[in-house]
C-alpha cells in the first residue's frame, strides 16, 4: 500500500535525476579564505563574507562583550521586549552610513525584502521588477499582491515602455538588485533613478551585494553610482560584507515609523541576538575606515577574472567581486564542481531556479582576506579541469 508520503521521496528523485537535487555541506571551520569543508582544507571561492569581517578581531570581541552584558538572545519581538539598545546604535549607524534619516533592521534580508514590498504595493498598484531580481524580491512582489510587470534584465527602455502603458494604479514602485547575485553586473541606477523621477514612481534598490564593496566608505551601490540624498528606498543585508545576519531598509523617517507599524516580518519576529547587532555595528565602523579591504578584494576578482578568461572560461561581464563561469546544463555544472573539489577549490554550481534555464554556473566570489597563494591554488585547480568542460 502507498503511503500518503510516498510523493516527497519522488520528487527527491526526479530532482536528481534532472541534476537539481542539493545536499548540505559540513563546514568545520571560520569562513576565512580557506575552510574546513567535510574534514579536508579547500580554498572558499562560494563566500559571501567579501571582506573577510566575520573573524576580524574587533567584531569578534563586540559579539562576547555584548553577550556577556545582554544574554544570548533578544527574549521577544522589538515591539514587545526585544528592542536591545544595540539596535538603535546599529540603526543609527546604518542610516548615517547610507546617507538617509533613519534605518530599520530585520532579522534577515528575505524578510526585509517580503515585508517593505507588501507595505509599499497593494492591490491597486503596480510593480516593475527586473527579471533576474532576487527570489526574496519576487516573493514580496507575489505578498503584496500587486500587479507586477517584469522589465528585460537592466532595460531602461523597456521599463519606460512598461510605465508609459500602465496608468491608472494608485501608486508605482521599480524595485532592482543594485548588484546582481548570480551575474555579478551593476544595474544602471542612475537612468531608473531619472525614470521613476519622470513617471512619479517609488524606487527600491536592494543593495545586498554591493553594501559595504562599492561607494564611497563602502556605503553601496547607490552612492558608487553617484545618488546619494536622494529618495531612493535603500534596502540591504548585514550577511555579506558585513559578515553577520539581519536585514535593513534605511529612507525617511516616515517610511521607518510605517514599516515598524505595518511590515508583518518586523512586527512578527523575534529580535536578533545581541552579539548579533553588536558585532554588525563593529563590522561597519571597521568597513567604513577600511578602504584597503575593498581595494583587495576586487584586486582579487579582476586577478581572477583574466586568469579564468585566458584559459577558456565562459564568464558574463561581472563588474564586480561576484564571478559567473557558465557551463550549461545543471548536471555538467554540478561535475565541474566536484571535480574543482577534487583540487581543494569549493566553487559552487548554481542551478534552476537560482539561474534561468541552460545557463547553470559556478558562481565564484573573492574575499579581501584571500592570500596570493590562495588565488594561485584556485587558479591552478581550474586549470587542471578546464579540459573536461
Amino acid at each position: 500500500m502507498m503511503s500518503d508520503y510516498d510523493w516527497l521521496q519522488s520528487e527527491c528523485t526526479e530532482l536528481e535525476q534532472a541534476g537539481l537535487l542539493r545536499h548540505l555541506r559540513v563546514v568545520m571551520s571560520a569562513p576565512t579564505g580557506t575552510i574546513n569543508l567535510g574534514g579536508r582544507d579547500v580554498v572558499m571561492l562560494g563566500s559571501n563574507n567579501y571582506l573577510g569581517l566575520s573573524t576580524h578581531p574587533k567584531v569578534i570581541d563586540a559579539a562576547v562583550e555584548a553577550t556577556k552584558v545582554y544574554g544570548t538572545g533578544a527574549s521577544g519581538s522589538r515591539l514587545i521586549s526585544g528592542n536591545n539598545t544595540i539596535y538603535e546604535t546599529l540603526e543609527n549607524n546604518l542610516a548615517k552610513t547610507k546617507g538617509t534619516e533613519a534605518a530599520l533592521v530585520f532579522s534577515s534580508g528575505y524578510a526585509a525584502n517580503t515585508s517593505i514590498i507588501p507595505v509599499l504595493a497593494g492591490e491597486d498598484d503596480l510593480i516593475l521588477s527586473d527579471t533576474l531580481n532576487h527570489a526574496s524580491i519576487i516573493d514580496g512582489c507575489r505578498l503584496s499582491r500587486a500587479t507586477k510587470k517584469v522589465y528585460r534584465h537592466c532595460d531602461v527602455e523597456h521599463l519606460m515602455t512598461l510605465l508609459s502603458e500602465s496608468t491608472g494604479f494608485r501608486r508605482r514602485l521599480i524595485v532592482t538588485d543594485s548588484v546582481f547575485s548570480m551575474d555579478g553586473d551593476i544595474a544602471p541606477l542612475h537612468d531608473i533613478y531619472e525614470v521613476a523621477t519622470n513617471y512619479n514612481a517609488m524606487f527600491l534598490v536592494d543593495d545586498a551585494h554591493g553594501f559595504g564593496v562599492l561607494g564611497k566608505g563602502g556605503s553601496g551601490t547607490v552612492a558608487h553610482c553617484g545618488l546619494e540624498g536622494k529618495d531612493i528606498i535603500q534596502m540591504g543585508t548585514l550577511s555579506k560584507a558585513i559578515g553577520g545576519l539581519g536585514g535593513y531598509v534605511a529612507g525617511s523617517r516616515a517610511l521607518i515609523e510605517l514599516l515598524i507599524n505595518r511590515a508583518r516580518g518586523f512586527i512578527f519576529t523575534t529580535g536578533l541576538p545581541p552579539a548579533t547587532l553588536a558585532a554588525a555595528n563593529a563590522a561597519l565602523n571597521v568597513m567604513r575606515s577600511s578602504s584597503k579591504l575593498r581595494k583587495r578584494l576586487l584586486e582579487n576578482a579582476d586577478t581572477v577574472k583574466i586568469s579564468l578568461a585566458k584559459m577558456g572560461y565562459t564568464l558574463l561581464p561581472s563588474q564586480t567581486q561576484i564571478i559567473p563561469v557558465v557551463i550549461g546544463e545543471p548536471q555538467h555544472a554540478t561535475d565541474i564542481a566536484e571535480a574543482l573539489l577534487i583540487e581543494g577549490v569549493f566553487a559552487p554550481a548554481i542551478r534552476p531556479p537560482a539561474v534561468p534555464s541552460g545557463t547553470s554556473r559556478l558562481r565564484v566570489t573573492l574575499m579581501a582576506t584571500h592570500t596570493d597563494s590562495d588565488i594561485e591554488h584556485a587558479l591552478c585547480g581550474f586549470e587542471n579541469v578546464i579540459s573536461s568542460i
